[in-house]
């Protein structure tokens, strides 16, 4: 695996955990996609550092039990504040 790929696969990886951000967010942060944020933290990072993956995965996993609650509450914000608008 290329040395660049090791190093940003660690530096997503750290910053999930000292963050506790969601895939889009580390995306974001590192200035890649999405798919790449999976695939570095879901495939790269088990070959490289199991005690991280581990810890990133549950991490993961909690992000992705919480979405529909976020993306309720997004959209509930967003019809308040157009209510609002209007009055």
């Amino acid at each position: 695996m290329n040395q660049g790929i090791i190093l940003r696969t660690l530096s997503e990886a750290q910053y999930i955990e000292s963050n506790g951000a969601t895939v889009r967010a580390t995306a974001k942060a590192f200035g890649v996609s999405k798919s790449t944020v999976h695939k570095d933290c879901s495939i790269r990072l088990a070959v490289i550092d199991k005690v991280l993956y581990e810890k990133v995965k549950s991490i993961l996993s909690e992000n992705l039990a919480q979405r529909h609650i976020r993306g309720g509450n997004a959209t509930k914000n967003k019809y308040l504040s157009k209510k609002i608008a209007r009055n």
